[in-house]
Order: structure tokens, then C-alpha cells, then sequence
């Protein structure tokens, strides 16, 4: 083994690791290589949901952190799984990171790869920079509602897209009970960002989303117009929040396209979509959702956690085949009355007198 090398330098002091100037760059410029070593050496992972519809992600917040990672070129060990209990927070997107840290929340995220000089809006002026923060409000306040409508509340594309993609893609007995504990989570999501306005009749709330989603979809036709990216020629975090919106809208084969169809009306936002699909994510795609096969070996990309998989899946099919049993009246339980044995009466006086 080679000898290593040594470092001659000042002592420190002042609170410094040395008290020379030079000697203090030298030990700076060492520190810095460390620690570039020890991120290659341990990768952030991101967890996210698999592709479908020509899409890395079907996901939309899975949609935006990968996009964002793929502007910015933040290494990233990507696990697309179709299982959001084989992330390490239980939920899809997470990542963890260089530490060990496991962030879920989309914007934490990013926040983390700015964090970690994979900044999309380095080169931002200040306006741009409020312009980003308004627009990130437009399409929260205005385009999301009608998302989660169109994909999770419509009844007819939710149960010929949205959960038939996620019945398909997950395991069993998974693919049985998550798409409607997720379909109500998305109800709640959207009770929330209605607030207390929110009509009554279901076509009055329909109308009124489709109105301001429409409206929105115009001011960032005219935002963008013959531009590349919403700031110039080069992508920042808005592009990548409007492009994971737009693309889920275009891509999706719904069967009640209303938003949808209006979206292609505008020109510049499609080939904005399709410029970046081609760019960026020229091999992500996938039509249909992967096949389920078995792992490989004992630790794979797709299997981060093989034996925890297999324990929680064979105790949810348990755990969903005895409660369908009982709802359903194949399985009833009846208490009979024990039988009066002689003297019990007698015991039961005696017991009571003894405890007195």
C-alpha cells in the first residue's frame, strides 16, 4: 500500500483550523474534495411513481421533482415503483439523502437540491424570481383543483384511466383497496383548496373550476409565448411545475377531456410539453405499466425493500380478505348465552361477599 500523502500547514487558532492564509485555502480546498467524495459515495435516492401515458411519472408531484432533476443534472439514484410502502417515508416522492435524511413534501425537496447547488433559478433576476412565486400561486389555485377533478372525481376517467393505471400497476393485494384510499385522499386535498365557497351542486363546482383552469392555461400561453422556457432559453423550477400540469393533461388518454382539448388549442404550450419530453426525457415514457416480475436477486433498484414488501403485502391480503369476509356476510359471529350451570348463582354471591 502506498505511503499517504501528509500535509505540512499553520496550527490553528481563532476559532480556525489554521492561522495562515495559505495554509487555510489548502485545508478549505481539502475539506471541499471530502466532501464531494462522500456524496458520490452515497448518491441521493429518489423514490417516485413508475411512468405510464408516455410519461416518466403518472404522478404529478413525482412528475415535478424529476423534471427538476433532470434541469438541473442533480445526481439522483431514481427507484420508480409502483408501491408507495416500499419508500422509506411510506410515501411517494421521497428522497433520501447524502445523509440519510428522507424528505417527502415535492418543494422540501427542491429546496434540498438547492441546497445542494442544483439550483434551476440560479441565474433568476429578482422580478423573475417574484414572477416564479406568482405563477407557482396561479397554478396551485387554479389548476390544480380542476387536475384532481379531472383525474380522481370524474367518474368516467377515473375508472377507465386513472384507476385502471394504479389497479394494474400495483401489487396485490394493494392494487384492491390504495386507489381508493388514495381517490379519497385527493377529495380531501380538494375540499381544502375549494375552502368554504365551494358550491353545493357538483356541475356548479365543475363549471366554476373549468372556468378558472381555462383562464389560467391563457395567461401562461401568453406568459410563454414563442420562448423555449418561461425565462429564456434555459429551464427553471416553474418550467418544471408547469410542464409536470400540462404534460398529465395532454398525455392521458381521458375519456372526458374537457380541459384537456382546450389545451390543444394552444399551441405554444404543447410543443413547450413536447420539447421537453423530447429533450429530457427521451427514453422515460412508458405506454403501459410495467410488468410485475420477480427481483432479480436479493437487493435491486426495483426492490429497495424485499422482505418488508412481502411481510406487509401477505398481511394486508389477510387483513382485506377478512374484513370483505365479514362485511359481506360470509363470515358472521355469533355469541351464544353460556348455560346456567347449577350453584353458579350461588358461587357468583359467594365471590361477591368475599371481594366485600
Amino acid at each position: 500500500m502506498a505511503a499517504p500523502m501528509e500535509l505540512f500547514c499553520w496550527a490553528g487558532g481563532w476559532g480556525l483550523p489554521s492561522v495562515d492564509l495559505d495554509s487555510l485555502a489548502v485545508l478549505a480546498a481539502l475539506g471541499e474534495t471530502k466532501e464531494r467524495a462522500r456524496k458520490m459515495a452515497a448518491p441521493m435516492e429518489l423514490f417516485c411513481w413508475a411512468g405510464g401515458w408516455g410519461l416518466p411519472s403518472v404522478d404529478l408531484d413525482s412528475l415535478a421533482v424529476l423534471t427538476y432533476a433532470r434541469f438541473t443534472g442533480a445526481p439522483l439514484k431514481v427507484h420508480k415503483i409502483n408501491n408507495p410502502w416500499r419508500s422509506p417515508s411510506g410515501t411517494l416522492p421521497a428522497l433520501r439523502t447524502s445523509h440519510g435524511e428522507v424528505i417527502s413534501v415535492p418543494h422540501k425537496i427542491i429546496t434540498h437540491l438547492r441546497k445542494e447547488k442544483y439550483n434551476a433559478d440560479y441565474d433568476l433576476s429578482a422580478r423573475q424570481g417574484a414572477d416564479t412565486l406568482a405563477f407557482m400561486s396561479l397554478l396551485e389555485e387554479k389548476l390544480l383543483p380542476v387536475l384532481i377533478h379531472t383525474f380522481w372525481i370524474d367518474t368516467k376517467n377515473y375508472v377507465e384511466v386513472t384507476r385502471k393505471w394504479y389497479a394494474e400497476a400495483m401489487p396485490f393485494p394493494l392494487n384492491f383497496f390504495l386507489p381508493g384510499r388514495m381517490q379519497r385522499q385527493h377529495m380531501e386535498r380538494l375540499q381544502l383548496l375549494c375552502g368554504e365557497h365551494r358550491p353545493e351542486n357538483e356541475e356548479e363546482l365543475e363549471k366554476e373550476l373549468y372556468q378558472e383552469a381555462r383562464e389560467c392555461l391563457i395567461l401562461l400561453s401568453q406568459r410563454l409565448g414563442s420562448q423555449k422556457f418561461f425565462f429564456g432559453d434555459a429551464p427553471a423550477s416553474l418550467d418544471a411545475f408547469v410542464f409536470s400540469y400540462l404534460a398529465l393533461l395532454l398525455q392521458a388518454k381521458l375519456p372526458s377531456g374537457k380541459l384537456p382539448a382546450h389545451l390543444r388549442g394552444l399551441h405554444n404550450l404543447c410543443t413547450y410539453c413536447t420539447h421537453i419530453l423530447s429533450i429530457y426525457f427521451p427514453w422515460d415514457g412508458a405506454e403501459v405499466p410495467p410488468a410485475r416480475q420477480a427481483p432479480a436477486g436479493p437487493e435491486t433498484e426495483e426492490e429497495p425493500y424485499p422482505r418488508r414488501n412481502q411481510i406487509l403485502s401477505v398481511l394486508a391480503g389477510l387483513a382485506a380478505m377478512v374484513g370483505y369476509a365479514l362485511l359481506s356476510g360470509i363470515i358472521s359471529i355469533q355469541r351464544a348465552a353460556p348455560s346456567r350451570v347449577p350453584g353458579t348463582r350461588a358461587l357468583g354471591l359467594a365471590e361477591d361477599d368475599e371481594e366485600q
